[in-house]
């Protein structure tokens, strides 16, 4: 289904009850934040918000396709599963070779399909240009800030158009824009992305780098932007297809740039190679820590265009689920078939939890039809686009079910022996990871777990010994939870107050040594005080804290192999970690408190606590880095 604007997709979530209208003034600095956050968290991701009264000509969207029912609405179909095959084909026309000419005339029909969703370029004005600002101020839009110690306001949802500037080639890319001044913001693309490829050829060339950026219209151009798309391959013609219609193009006003003429907004501008870089951030990001500052381009914006009737889209991330994992779902079951097609036959299913924030954890299910075939999988994902930055990767065998955390924890425990089914593996990391000793590269953890030498009888673990037993241990382990070991999968997790441990590798070495864990796989680490009846809780923490070389070890315990997993925060003194540790991202209380206060006349349903309160004996500090003396 193509939408003729953002403001009729509105109009379609409201038909279906997705959409909940807030017409009292609610500020953008942090309220919007907070209401979004405990609407994003509820079972099935609430509702998208549209505020209406910003204290600007124009509303905010938020939470737009943070629902699978939603994300399904914006892409125009009932099942993302039912668009797998089609984008499986519709990429295989574009990475297949053709070296015959019989092979090229069998294609004709498939590519002329295809043609009609090719993006068109169009003449004099578009939609998106109905009112013109030549002497552009961004604080004319309602651009949020998020949290607290974000290092301003950020524009979340930008499609960053740039055009390589040797070949022609446009790459619609998503960077969040930091609001530096009235027409400057940052460009935060990362030194992985095409963005950041073309900024160095401009560089090179010492030109100006000519950049639109757009927001709004069709959420299928959103979602684009963000779609792991093989480099050189347009984004609008994906688009063009999700819509069933053609993306039709029309060039700015002061830069020699195509955007889509129905959007909500343009900015335009360009970045100056020559200039030094800005101190961009800190910010609240999708890890659900705060990304620190760092040196980013400079944009300067030389016009802003809008449609008469605009609205202003924005996403809010932080701890998961936010509607990000929404967006990322869509991605993992829609391109399970290309990369089926054109790399993995053997790969029958994959599912990147929520918990993993993308790339921190993969989950694979595959044929195994011959010895090593599952370290190919490894080879092959590892070095495979975006799945190079991803930590752990599980495969298993194809009659487990990858949404069943049980099922899969418990074969893991009765199947892996970890003196041989783990492989530590390095190479890059998300630019936004925090744990590695090195920016943007550390090591990676493989699990072979699609041995099928299942182990039939249960563990000899007694729950009120190893209770008592570890808490006697030590008065620093200040909470268990059981609730794996509960249900006959060896697990424990346990939660020490780590700033008080003076010699923290050697009370993980006498720990682990006990004879009361003789019989678990595996003795769980975390510093979340209480926090830890929440299993999805604890994966994400786990997960966004370890470097698996550094904090997986394997101990011999009266003849069986005890894994020792270190997921507390690297920020300790006696950890000698070598860069700043992020703090978890959490609303303010004075924000908190006038939400509270203001809601019942929001008229957006029942009262909602908000999801930062578990988190605030977490930080150390009331800062973006957590600096622990």
């Amino acid at each position: 289904m193509a939408y003729k604007s953002l403001s009729h997709f509105i109009d379609v979530l409201e038909q279906n009850g997705e959409l909940l209208r807030v017409k009292r003034f609610v500020d953008p600095v942090l309220e919007i934040t907070e209401i979004t956050d405990r609407h994003s968290k509820l079972p099935g991701g609430g509702k998208a918000l549209l505020f209406e009264n910003t204290g600007t000509n124009f509303p905010v969207l938020t939470n737009a396709l943070g629902s699978e029912r939603r994300i399904c609405l914006a892409l125009g179909t009932n099942n993302l599963e039912a668009l797998r095959d089609d984008v499986g084909r519709l990429l295989e026309q574009f990475t297949r070779p053709r070296g015959s000419l019989w092979s090229k005339i069998s294609a004709l029909p498939e590519l002329t399909r295809v043609a009609s969703w090719m993006p068109a370029s169009r003449t004099g004005k578009g939609i998106c240009q109905q009112v013109v600002h030549y002497n552009p101020h961004l604080d004319m839009l309602p651009v949020l800030k998020c949290w607290p110690h974000d290092g301003g306001k950020f524009i979340t949802l930008p499609m960053v158009h740039t055009v390589d500037p040797n070949t022609g080639t446009r790459n619609v890319g998503m960077y969040r824009m930091q609001i530096f001044d009235s027409s400057h913001t940052g460009m935060h693309w990362h030194k992985h992305k095409t963005g950041a490829k073309h900024f160095e050829e401009y560089k090179g060339l010492g030109k100006l780098m000519p950049i639109a950026v757009t927001l709004g219209g069709d959420p299928a151009y959103t979602y684009a932007a963000t779609a792991p798309m093989p480099e050189n391959v347009d984004e609008y013609i994906l688009a063009g297809f999700l819509r069933k219609k053609r993306v039709r193009l029309v060039k700015c006003l002061t830069v020699d740039i195509e955007v889509p003429e129905d959007v909500d907004f343009v900015i335009e501008g360009y970045v100056d190679p020559s200039e030094e870089p800005a101190w961009e951030g800190p910010f609240g990001d999708h890890t659900g820590f705060y990304s620190l500052a760092d040196w980013y381009p400079r944009f300067k914006v030389t016009c802003i265009t809008h449609r008469a009737d605009a609205v202003y889209p924005a996403t809010i991330v932080g701890v998961p689920p936010m509607e990000d994992a929404y967006i990322a779902k869509a991605t993992e079951r829609i391109f399970l078939e290309p990369i089926r097609r054109t790399l993995l036959p053997e790969l029958t299913d994959m599912v990147l939890p929520t918990e993993g924030v993308a790339h921190n954890i993969a989950l694979v299910k595959i044929k195994d039809e011959f010895q090593g075939q599952a370290y190919r999988v490894m080879n092959a994902l590892w070095g495979a686009g975006q799945m190079m930055f991803n930590k752990v990767l599980v495969a298993f065998p194809n009659n487990i079910n990858l949404t069943d955390g049980y099922q899969m924890l418990n074969h893991i425990c009765r199947t892996v022996n970890p003196q041989f089914d783990l492989f530590f593996g390095k190479g890059p990391l998300d630019v936004l990871d925090h744990s590695s000793n090195q920016f943007a590269f550390g090591s990676k953890l493989f699990i072979d777990a699609t041995a099928l030498n299942y182990r039939e009888t249960g563990f000899n673990i007694n729950i009120d010994d190893i209770k008592s037993s570890t808490l006697a241990f030590s008065n620093h382990i200040v909470a268990l939870n059981l609730t794996l070991i509960e249900k006959d999968i060896p697990i424990l997790i346990a939660s020490v107050r780590k700033k008080e441990i003076e010699d923290w590798q050697l009370f993980k070495q006498e720990l682990t040594l006990q004879p009361i864990f003789q019989d678990l796989f595996a003795l769980v680490l975390v510093d979340l005080e209480n926090q830890i009846d929440d299993l999805s809780l604890v994966l994400w923490f786990l997960s966004g804290n370890i470097d698996p070389s550094r904090d997986l070890s394997i101990t011999r315990v009266n003849g069986s192999n005890l894994i020792l997993i270190d997921g507390t925060r690297k920020a300790y003194p006696t950890d000698n970690f070598p860069r700043l540790w992020p703090n978890i991202v959490t609303m303010d209380g004075e924000t908190i408190e006038r939400v509270d206060q203001m809601w019942h006349w929001l008229d957006i349903g029942e009262f909602i606590e908000s999801p930062s309160l578990k988190f605030f004996n977490l930080n150390q500090t009331d800062d973006a880095v957590m600096r622990i003396q």
